[in-house]
């Protein structure tokens, strides 16, 4: 039996069709997006990244490939943002409240600071999938500052220590005055507490230190603090600080690159970001933990408790600063409303079901006095 020359196109256009349904995916042409951070190679943020880029390729099958850039890999660190705007990088890894110049509702999508209206890392959490914060922050980027982004939460670097100091502080009163480094709204509200603040990418910090330019510092906190060096420059080191308790940092991918995503992709990076954000933050507990340790008992460093005076004078400059800028804008009002709002059910509401982390803690591990 003969068979036409047109069926016998249609029959090979089949068997190619089928054949290409037959390539595994591993085979398939894989794709590398370009995200730098802003922070050092050394960083546990950095570290994070790596991880996140990790498993992106593992959900894809190698078909989409993460380039886990460090800070000033292509465009300086605070360029990051206005980079993966314009595409000269695919994404952007960071916090919103480095963008705090742009539009001061940057700092609500970070959660600081203060952690809003009492919100930790999972209240937030909570808030961005389930109250709205998402769309809201999306709507930011794209409609507020004009910026082709797409953001998602991606790791809490908190919560996170006052600082380094190059002499002990018992008051509010020691506290004015210092030269230190801090960023954003962070200092702009130590600002009006009376500090002396200084604006500088992580990078920047020890050696400043090194000169005696400055006089204290916040960078994070415990292990990024080691990896750092701040140990190896002043000896006086406090805890807690209220101006980044429960903070969430962001990864924030060019709009156009989004888009052009397949949906797999698009859903194995959504679990990637919610992996890190568990996995790095049980880690970063951890290497905390062995990082304050060797302070005290190999560098000579004072673990000191922040003088409450300082914390509670941050709280109300902050909520003097919030009710000022709801009045004046009307897009860090709608973000701050829907927040408060949320936080009004979550946080009343977790505070009467959890038991106070202390009680357990004084039971088994009993406060030591300051010193000891």
């Amino acid at each position: 039996m003969k068979i036409s020359s047109l069926t016998a196109t249609a029959l090979a256009a089949a068997v190619s069709a089928t054949l290409a349904l037959a390539v595994p995916a591993h085979a398939q042409q894989a794709r590398t997006l370009k995200v730098q951070s802003a922070v050092p190679p050394s960083s546990t943020a950095q570290d994070a990244l790596k991880f996140f880029a990790d498993r992106v390729d593992k959900l894809t099958a190698g078909q989409l490939k993460i380039e886990a850039l460090p800070g000033g890999a292509i465009v300086p660190p605070f360029e990051i943002l206005d980079a993966a705007h314009k595409k000269v990088i695919d994404g952007a890894w960071g916090i919103s409240y480095w963008w705090f110049g742009k539009n001061k509702a940057a700092t609500l999508f970070a959660n600081t600071p203060a952690g809003i209206a009492g919100m930790d890392p999972v209240d937030f959490i909570g808030w961005v999938y389930e109250g709205g914060g998402l769309d809201l922050w999306n709507e930011f980027y794209q409609k507020e500052l004009k910026l082709n982004l797409v953001a998602f939460p991606s790791m809490p670097p908190s919560p996170q220590a006052l600082g380094w100091f190059k002499r002990p502080i018992k008051d509010l009163n020691d506290f004015r005055g210092m030269k230190c480094r801090q960023t954003g709204i962070v200092a702009e509200l130590y600002s009006k507490m009376g500090m002396a603040v200084v604006n500088m990418p992580g990078g920047e910090i020890l050696p400043a230190a090194e000169r005696g330019t400055i006089d204290c510092a916040e960078w994070v906190g415990g292990i990024e603090d080691q990896r750092l060096g701040l140990h190896t420059v002043w000896k006086y080191h406090y805890t807690p600080g209220m101006h980044e308790s429960a903070s969430v940092a962001e990864i924030a991918f060019n709009k156009e690159v989004w888009d052009s995503l397949p949906a797999q992709n698009k859903e194995a990076i959504k679990s990637a970001v919610s992996e890190t954000f568990l996995r790095w933050w049980a880690s970063y507990q951890r290497q905390n933990a062995d990082a304050i340790a060797e302070f005290a008992e190999k560098h000579g460093v004072k673990l000191l408790t922040t003088p409450p005076e300082v914390n509670q004078a941050f709280l109300k400059t902050w909520d003097e600063f919030a009710a000022a800028e709801s009045a004046k804008n009307p897009f860090f009002k709608k973000v701050y409303d829907s927040q408060k709002a949320y936080a009004a059910k979550v946080v009343p509401a977790k505070r009467f079901m959890f038991p106070p982390y202390a009680f357990q803690a004084d039971h088994y591990w009993p406060a030591k006095a300051a010193g000891q």
